[in-house]
């Protein structure tokens, strides 16, 4: 499996999908190769169709299920 398909690793295309959403930001496709925040982004400009496709199934699915941070 390619790491930024692995949904398990910290800093894949699902888990920044997943992250933009809990936090209230929009879409914005990426991932970190060394983890997040532990290497540059690789950003939407250098992804495959397949790779936005991840990116945005992690934001979809915790958009759908409601889990957002509490700011309050």
């Amino acid at each position: 499996m390619r790491e930024q398909f692995n949904r398990e690793r910290n800093g894949s295309l699902y888990d920044r999908g997943a992250a933009d959403s809990y936090y209230g930001r929009l879409p914005n496709p990426h991932w970190y190769p060394a983890g997040t925040h532990k290497s540059q982004p690789i950003c939407e400009l250098h992804l495959t169709d397949e790779e936005i496709a991840e990116y945005m199934l992690g934001y979809k699915e915790n958009t759908e299920a409601g889990n957002f941070k509490d700011w309050g």
